[in-house]
């Protein structure tokens, strides 16, 4: 009972309940208007039902491969137990204390210290670490972070992001792809297109970045010692400032996967000083004969980057009604 009092956050729970309300709104805004102009007689059938269509295939494309995509991106090679036993039997120990499917275990050559996790589901999930973090890190602090990673998978964080990097990742696809120059409308398409990726782009860091808070948060559960994810944190993060740049190129379109960013102070991942803050208070709360007393400041901390979004994205669906009259 105390850890798991331990670990809740209603203000990272508000925000992402926010978060994921305005990319409910998102994908809305994005599909009705064609839905809403076949109604009206405006555009014909196979036009709207052709972009619905795509949409979704596109989806489920990016969805059915996100673990292989991620692997062969990163050049890992899965290895068995035999040939990495200690880190099955860590997978093994952590998958059951979280309840879930032990994931298979990759390894890919690198210096550079870090981990990531991939796969759509718990049941078909992969977690893969770097030889340069088998080789820098103690064996607790390397079960923090895969401690970090298990939760990713039991939260299907990897589900979760593709549906919020979805409307950024093929909004700038279509603002790089599209001849606006051609059309009658170009222009002004275009301002809308923009302005729906700045909301999307908005909306996908900001719930990256409290997955990586709940990842912290279920890491220092599961072990029940977050300095070890601490530890492990600041060991990564100083590894890294000491490669050469290089070589952080070489990682940098891995870099939103990993447990910390090549690019230490990237948007993708919460600044390394805040995470340590807040599992410093965990470890303070834990050590705690009861846990904290809930108090009524919490439903005011709601991050002002989702304000800004909420208004952000009110203006763009107003422009959008506007431009449907």
């Amino acid at each position: 009972m105390r850890r798991r009092a331990c670990g809740r956050d209603f203000a990272l729970s508000t925000r992402m309940g926010v978060t994921c309300l305005l990319l409910v709104g998102l994908y809305f805004a994005a599909l009705a208007p064609p839905l809403w102009l076949l109604h009206g007689g405006i555009l014909p059938a196979k036009l709207a039902i052709g972009f619905e269509a795509l949409v979704v295939v596109l989806l489920g494309l990016q969805y059915a491969s996100l673990d292989s995509m991620a692997l062969r991106a990163a050049r890992a090679r899965i290895v068995e137990a035999d040939e990495a036993p200690k880190l099955h039997g860590a997978l093994e120990k952590l998958a059951a204390l979280a309840d879930v499917p032990k994931p298979r275990a990759a390894v890919f050559e690198s210096s550079i210290p870090n981990a990531f996790a991939t796969g759509r589901n718990p049941g078909r999930s992969t977690i893969a670490v770097t030889r340069g973090l088998v080789e820098r890190l103690q064996p607790e602090e390397i079960e923090a972070v895969l401690a970090h990673e298990l939760s990713h998978i039991a939260n299907r964080d990897g589900a979760v992001m593709t549906f919020a990097s979805f409307p950024a990742l093929t909004l700038r696809e279509l603002i790089r792809a599209a001849p606006w120059k051609m059309w009658v409308f170009g222009w002004p398409l275009m301002l809308l297109a923009c302005a729906f990726y700045v909301v999307g782009l908005g909306i996908m860091l900001t719930i990256s970045r409290c997955r990586e808070y709940a990842a912290d948060s279920g890491a220092a559960l599961l072990t029940g010692a977050p300095e070890h994810l601490m530890s492990a944190l600041q060991k990564i993060a100083g590894s890294i400032s000491q490669i050469p740049a290089a070589d952080l190129r070489s990682s940098s379109g891995m870099s939103a996967f990993f447990i910390l960013p090549t690019n230490l102070r990237a948007l993708t991942h919460p600044p390394i000083e805040r995470r340590l803050a807040r599992l410093a208070e965990m470890s303070r709360q834990l050590g705690k004969p009861a846990p904290p007393a809930a108090n009524g400041t919490a439903c005011r901390k709601l991050a002002p980057a989702s304000i800004a979004f909420a208004v952000t994205f009110a203006v763009v669906l107003a422009v959008v009604s506007l431009a449907l009259r």
